[in-house]
Formats: C-alpha cells, sequence, structure tokens
C-alpha cells in the first residue's frame, strides 16, 4: 500500500477497495449505534453508488447530505464519490432558506437527510429532489454484491463541494478536487502507515466540516478505524478515547477547552494517544500548553483555510516556545505578507497574510467573481496565491505570529487596532474567562473598540475590569465600553462569531 499512497495522484475509492481486500474484518468505521468492518464498509459504498446512479446521479453532479455525523452518513459521503458523483455535505445550523440556497447551488438531485432534520424542515422542503431517508439505507440500497462500474476519476474533477459557516446570505461552496484531496491526506496516510501506526481515530467535529476530514478521510487512506461522533459530549468523548485506545484525533480550540475544564477528565486513560490535532479557530498559547501538559501524545496546530492557500504547521510538543505563533509554512507552502497596496513591508511588520500550496481550491461553486476576488496575483510571474483574511507576522525563525483577521482591524482616528492585542489584555484579568473585541462605528473616531468579557462568578464589575485594562493601554488603543456576556457566539467548530456580537449591540441602540 505505500507506494500506491506514494503516488502523486491516486483514487480514493481505489485505496480503501484495496485495504477492503487486504483486512475485511479490521472495523472500519464506528459510531453510538454500531460498527462496519472493512468488507462491511466497501460493500454498502458500492451498494449505495450503484443506487444512486440507478436512480439519476450523473457524472460529477452533487450528493447532498443534511444530518448529524454517523456511520450512514460518512457512507453517503464516501459512496457520492464513489459513483462519479461529489459529496455536498450541508451545514446542519443553518437556517432553512439557507439550506435550500446551499443545495440549488450545488446542482444536487439526491439529498439523503436524517429523521431529525426531516422534522424540523417539513415535507416543503426541497421537493424536486430525491429524498433519501438516511435510517432507511439497508432496505434502500441496491441489492447485497452489486458493485457500481469502475472509474479513475479525473484528478481536476471535484470531489466534494465544502460550504462556509457564514451567518448571512447563502455560504459560499468551495469545491475541492480529487488531486487537491489525494495531495491533502495521501501524504499523511503514508506516515501513518509508515510508522506502523494502526490508526484508531476519534472524529467529533461534523462530517460537513471540513476541519473533520483530518480524522476522517486521512485515517481511512491508511486503513484506520474511524469513530464519528454526533454532538460532541466531554464525558462521551473521553469515555471513547479511552475504550476504543484512539491515538488519533481533531479537536477545536473549545473543545480542547471543555476538556481541560471538565471535573472528571485526569481519571480517564488516554495513554494511547499519538497525535491530536487543531485547527478552525484561534489556539491560545496558554491553552496549548496546558493541553501539552495534561494530555499524551503530540499536539499539531494546522493553519490554513479550506480555500486553500498557506498551510502553517506547529507541532507544539517539539517547539515549546513558540506556541504564540500557528508554525511554519509545510512542505509545498509559500507564504509572503503585503500592505494594502500589495506591497512587502519591513521584515516582522504585521500585514496581510498571501500564501500558496499544492492544496487550493478548485473554486468558489458557481461564483467565479466571488472566487477571483480572493485571489492575488503576482504582476510578474503571473501565479495566483490566496489572500489568507489575516493579518500576521513572521518572526526570525520562519514562525508566523496571527496578529487578527483583516476585516477584524478597527480603524480608529486614523490608527490601526488589532482586537487581539485588546483580547491578549482582558485575558490577564483573573476574573474574565473570555474575551473578545469588536470593531464599532464612532462619530468621532470613525470605529472604536468595543469588548465583550465572559466572566467568572465572583469577579469584579466590568467598569473595574475595563478600567484596569484602559490604564495599560496607549491613548489611541483603549476599549470605549466592555460588557459581560453569558456565553460567546460560536459557529458548529467552535469559531468566535464577531458578527453576532456587532449585531447585540446594533439591537441595544447603544453607541460609541
Amino acid at each position: 500500500m505505500i507506494e500506491q499512497l506514494q503516488a502523486e495522484y491516486g483514487s480514493f475509492p481505489g485505496v480503501l477497495a484495496r485495504w477492503a481486500e487486504l483486512q475485511p474484518s479490521k472495523p472500519a468505521l464506528r459510531d453510538d449505534d454500531g460498527e462496519l468492518s472493512w468488507a462491511e464498509l466497501n460493500d454498502q459504498v458500492e451498494r449505495i453508488a450503484v443506487k444512486l446512479l440507478e436512480t439519476g446521479l450523473e457524472q460529477g453532479q452533487s450528493v447532498a447530505i443534511l444530518g448529524t455525523s454517523c456511520i450512514n452518513y460518512a457512507l453517503t459521503f464516501l459512496a457520492a464519490v464513489r459513483a462519479g458523483g461529489v459529496a455536498a455535505p450541508l451545514t446542519t445550523s443553518a437556517s432553512k432558506e439557507q439550506l435550500i440556497g446551499m443545495a440549488r447551488d450545488s446542482g444536487a438531485r439526491h439529498l439523503v437527510i436524517d429523521a431529525t432534520k426531516r422534522g424540523e424542515l417539513g415535507d416543503d422542503f426541497l421537493p424536486e429532489l430525491d429524498h433519501i431517508a438516511m435510517e432507511d439505507f439497508e432496505s434502500w440500497m441496491a441489492p447485497e454484491g452489486a458493485r457500481a462500474p469502475q472509474s479513475d476519476p479525473d484528478p481536476n474533477a471535484p470531489f466534494n463541494i465544502i460550504y462556509s459557516s457564514g451567518t448571512t446570505g447563502i455560504p459560499k461552496g468551495i469545491v475541492h478536487s480529487h488531486l487537491m484531496r489525494w495531495r491533502q491526506f495521501a501524504a499523511t496516510a503514508t506516515s501513518y502507515v509508515e510508522a506502523g501506526l494502526e490508526v484508531n481515530s476519534l472524529a467529533s467535529t461534523p462530517l460537513y466540516s471540513n476541519t473533520t476530514m483530518v480524522a476522517f478521510l486521512a485515517p481511512l487512506l491508511a486503513g484506520g478505524t474511524v469513530r464519528v461522533m454526533g454532538k460532541f459530549d466531554c464525558a462521551r468523548w473521553l469515555e471513547h478515547a479511552q475504550t476504543d485506545r484512539a491515538n488519533v484525533t481533531m479537536l477545536v480550540p473549545v473543545q480542547y477547552q471543555r476538556l481541560m475544564d471538565f471535573p472528571e477528565f485526569d481519571s480517564f486513560d488516554l495513554s494511547s494517544m499519538v497525535l491530536k490535532y487543531c485547527t478552525s479557530a484561534p489556539f491560545s498559547a496558554e491553552l496549548k500548553a496546558e493541553v501539552l501538559r495534561r494530555m499524551p501524545g503530540g499536539l499539531i496546530e494546522i493553519y490554513s483555510m479550506t480555500e486553500g492557500g498557506v498551510v502553517c504547521l506547529l507541532a507544539c510538543h517539539e517547539f515549546p516556545d513558540k506556541l504564540h505563533t500557528v508554525g511554519r509554512p509545510a512542505p509545498g507552502s509559500e507564504l509572503i505578507v503585503l500592505d494594502d497596496e500589495d506591497r512587502e513591508g519591513a521584515p516582522g511588520t504585521p500585514d496581510n497574510l498571501i500564501g500558496r500550496s499544492q492544496t487550493m481550491m478548485s473554486g468558489y461553486q458557481n461564483q467565479p467573481e466571488k472566487t477571483r476576488e480572493g485571489y492575488w496575483t503576482d504582476p510578474e510571474s503571473g501565479e495566483v496565491w490566496q489572500r489568507m483574511g489575516d493579518i500576521g507576522r513572521v518572526d526570525e525563525d520562519g514562525f508566523v505570529e496571527l496578529v487578527g483577521r483583516a476585516k477584524d482591524m478597527i480603524i480608529s482616528g486614523g490608527f490601526n487596532i488589532y482586537p487581539s492585542d485588546l483580547e491578549a489584555e482582558l485575558d490577564k484579568e483573573e476574573d474574565v474567562l473570555e474575551a473578545a473585541v469588536v470593531g464599532m462605528p464612532s462619530q468621532r473616531w470613525g470605529e472604536t473598540p468595543v469588548g465583550f468579557v465572559r466572566l467568572a462568578s465572583d469577579a469584579r464589575a466590568v467598569e473595574e475590569i475595563c478600567g484596569a485594562v484602559n490604564a495599560r493601554m496607549g491613548k489611541t488603543q483603549r476599549l470605549a465600553a466592555l460588557y459581560a456576556i453569558d456565553e460567546m457566539p460560536r459557529s458548529h467548530i467552535g469559531k468566535l462569531l464577531k458578527t453576532e456580537l456587532r449585531q447585540l449591540l446594533e439591537k441595544s441602540g447603544a453607541s460609541f
């Protein structure tokens, strides 16, 4: 299998079928309701693929998937690709209107949907699509032993469409090709096989999230076992990690924080853990250090975008003095830092991060203009790079430190204010459990920073905390106001939703 995985390009379905031949009885997929062996996985993927083709799926056509992560969800994703189609998982937290927009944008003919979402969305939801009940696969799929026609997917053909987690409007569909996915995960799978690691992966983020693919596609390519969880729960995660002897996982920062805060955490045996990954949201140096101290195995932070661009890796266990960074560009990735006029700035100066790699999206589904907006083209070479949307600096060792989101930067009275600087100061206050800073319109300054904090139960008044922080800041950086909030609004993968914080202030009628 090593030679097959080391090839410049290969077929995902072909590799999975080969693993089924080599280890038919080994567990492949688990969820809370059961387990499938590799032979059963291959058989059911084939039977679902056959049925999709018999019911009208065309080459390159999407299969929309909507529901909570489970074995049948994973089978649908894999079968759509096996049939020559495109996996199009839809975000369960999206509104009905957004879901309709995503499904229609994907061009899907089939909708595989679970009972919960059917009940929520009603009988009038996307009547033009063929609805397939996720729970009824056994009676719906083709007969046992059925096999889809052999096909060699074109490297540039779409593999999946991942919809962005925007909070307003219809999320953009990010198209990944077969070649992009192969480049992304075959090398990781090779490293597992070469190390002799029999992967037991615990995938606890939703299968509609690009984040999850690290704990789903790469382990399967390595012939491993993947447990897919529905809703994340600390106790269940720890029970699965202990019972399965999980050795690979992907968690977002808010999940790591919840595990660290879980009272029974230290009573579970996690000694089998070899590699823990993290991505998708800011991961504080303090939390990284705590995870390293309390959880066995290595910790790797991945910085990139679903769209592609640069991929930075930080092996936290190897560079404990660089935990405030997101690491260095991985092999095959490049990064440059440009100012707002697309000129290179002085070394160490925070500015716009621009990157490229072998794992770039094909583009946004049906949105060529939006695709072009996200690119930066080198005027001399004509090479295309991705605008990462972040402001950062590169230190003398090549490690990248994020300063903030480009759209989040606050320009107050002509001065640039980075919310992360103020958030770091708020985090120093012992009463503050979590902090966020946004820019709000100001008649006097154009924009001004406003803070939100989640406080400890016996905390001082927010006015006192705000005064203490402002006393340490320069005049141009001080908070105009600070508000206590019970819980920070977050997306399904833990990203802080600053848009919702701004909307709270707008609805309150507050002015600055």
